[in-house]
C-alpha cells in the first residue's frame, strides 16, 4: 500500500491535476477565510463586552461574517465536485486497464471472483481517497501554517506552543498508518478469499449435487464469513482506537493553549482581543491534520483495492505501454484480399519451458514441436500436464522461460500478440 500520497492514482487521469491545484488553492482561501473570521469575531465579542451593547457597525459586521461562512461553504462545495468527478474519471480508467489486461493475458493471473470484486466495489471505495482524504490532506498541508503565521503574529508565545505540539499529530498518525494498512491489506485478503472460495461452490455446484455435498459446503462459507467479521472488527477497531488518540492529543494541545493564554490574561501580560484572537484560531491549526487522521481509514479500502488493480494492469505491460521499439509484422501468405480461406502460417515451439510464478517445477519443460499450416494437432496427457499453458504459449498469452515459439521465421516474443491472435 502506497504513503501518503499515492502517486499512480494521481497520474491516472487529467482531472486530478486541476483537482491537485484547486486543492492547494482551496487550502490557502480556507486559512484566509479562517483568519479573517477569528479577526471578526475577537474584534465584534471585544467590542460588544466593553460597550455592553451591539457595537456601532454590527449589521456590516454581521454580513461580512456571513459573507465568511458562505465562502467557505462555497469552497467546499467546489472542492467536493472536483474530487467526485476525479474520482469517477480515475475509476473508469482503472477498469479500462484492468478489463484490457484480463484480455491480454486471460490464462493465469486474478481470478474471476477477484476481478470482479476489484472493478465493482473495490474501487467504488476510492471515492473516500478523493472526495475525503486527498482534500483535507491539502487543507492540512496550508491552514496550520498560515494559522500559526497569524497566531505567532498576534501571540509568539501560543505560537511555540503549537510549533512543538502540532508536529506530534503526525508522527502518531505515521505509527497507527503503518497497523491500519496490515489490517486493511488483511482485510482484503480474507474478502478476497471469501469471494474465490464462493465463486468456486457456485462453478462446481452441480458436481456438489450430483455427489450429495452442497450441503456440506456450509460449514465452509461460515468460517469464511466468521474471518471475514473479525478481519473487518480488527479495521474498525484499529480505525477508532487512531481517532481516539489524536482527538486525545489535538484537545490536550488546545488546552495547554487555552490555559496559557488564560494565566497570562489574568496577569495582564496580553490583552483580551488577541487572547480570544487566538483561542478561536489555535483548534483551526489542529482541525484538518486531525481529519486526515480520521479519513485515512476512509480511503484505505480503496487504495488497497487500487493496489491490486495495478497488479493485475502490471501483468499485462506489453498491452498497455506501447514498446519503444516497432514489433516486426508476421509474414502473410495473401497480402491482397483473395477469395477463400487464407493459407495458415507455420507454427514451431522450439525447446519450449514455462515455469509459474512461485511454482516449483516447470508446467511445461523442452516442449518442442511443428504445426504445419493445415494440420490438426491433439495435445493429450494426464490432468496439470501442461497443456492448457502450451495453447497459452503457443497463442502468446504466455512467454516461455525457455525457449522460443517461431511464426514463419518470426519470434513471437518480438511480434505484436494481436497480429498473431
Amino acid at each position: 500500500m502506497a504513503g501518503p500520497i499515492h502517486p499512480r492514482l494521481l497520474r491516472r487521469a487529467r482531472a486530478t491535476r486541476a483537482f491537485l491545484v484547486a486543492t492547494v488553492a482551496v487550502g490557502l482561501l480556507t486559512a484566509g477565510l479562517l483568519i479573517a473570521q477569528a479577526r471578526l469575531l475577537a474584534d465584534w465579542i471585544t467590542r460588544a463586552f466593553a460597550e455592553r451593547a451591539f457595537p456601532e457597525g454590527w449589521p456590516t459586521a454581521l454580513a461580512l461574517l456571513l459573507a465568511v461562512f458562505a465562502g467557505r461553504g462555497l469552497l467546499a462545495w467546489a472542492s467536493s465536485v472536483l474530487a467526485h468527478r476525479s474520482a469517477a474519471e480515475v475509476k473508469s480508467e482503472l477498469r479500462r486497464d484492468v478489463l484490457r489486461a484480463r484480455l491480454a493475458t486471460p490464462v493465469g493471473g486474478a481470478s474471476s471472483a477477484t476481478l470482479v470484486r476489484v472493478v465493482t466495489t473495490g474501487l467504488d471505495a476510492l471515492d473516500g481517497y478523493f472526495s475525503k482524504y486527498l482534500p483535507q490532506l491539502g487543507l492540512a498541508l496550508t491552514v496550520p501554517f498560515l494559522v500559526g503565521g497569524a497566531i505567532l503574529l498576534a501571540d509568539w508565545q501560543s505560537a511555540l506552543i503549537i510549533a512543538f505540539t502540532l508536529p506530534l499529530i503526525p508522527v502518531f498518525m505515521a505509527l497507527i498508518g503503518w497497523t491500519t494498512q496490515r489490517a486493511t491489506a488483511h482485510s482484503f485478503a480474507v474478502a478476497d478469499r471469501l469471494a474465490n472460495h464462493f465463486a468456486d461452490l457456485i462453478a462446481g455446484l452441480p458436481t456438489l449435487q450430483a455427489f450429495a455435498r452442497a450441503r456440506a459446503q456450509r460449514t465452509g462459507v461460515e468460517v469464511g464469513e466468521e474471518q471475514y467479521r473479525e478481519a473487518t472488527m480488527r479495521t474498525l477497531w484499529v480505525s477508532f482506537l487512531s481517532s481516539f488518540a489524536l482527538e486525545l492529543l489535538a484537545t490536550l494541545s488546545v488546552a495547554v493553549v487555552a490555559v496559557t493564554v488564560g494565566f497570562r490574561l489574568v496577569y495582564g501580560h496580553v490583552d483580551f482581543p488577541t487572547a480570544l484572537f487566538v483561542l478561536i484560531l489555535a483548534p483551526e491549526a489542529f482541525l484538518p491534520v486531525r481529519q486526515v487522521g480520521v479519513h485515512f481509514h476512509d480511503s484505505a479500502d480503496g487504495v488497497a483495492a487500487a493496489d491490486a488493480a495495478f497488479e493485475i494492469i502490471d501483468a499485462a505491460p506489453t498491452l498497455l505501454e506501447p514498446a519503444a521499439r516497432e514489433a516486426p509484422h508476421l509474414p502473410r501468405k495473401a497480402p491482397h484480399p483473395v477469395d477463400g480461406p487464407v493459407p495458415a502460417p507455420l507454427l514451431t515451439l522450439d525447446g519450449v519451458s514455462y515455469t509459474y510464478p512461485g511454482a516449483d517445477s516447470p508446467a511445461v519443460e523442452g516442449l518442442s514441436l511443428a504445426v504445419a499450416p493445415g494440420e490438426v494437432v491433439a495435445l493429450s496427457g494426464a490432468s496439470g500436464g501442461g497443456k492448457s499453458t502450451a495453447l497459452a504459449l503457443a497463442m502468446g498469452f504466455l512467454s516461455p522461460s525457455e525457449g522460443r515459439v517461431i511464426v514463419d521465421g518470426v519470434d513471437l516474443a518480438a511480434a505484436d500478440p494481436a497480429e498473431w491472435r
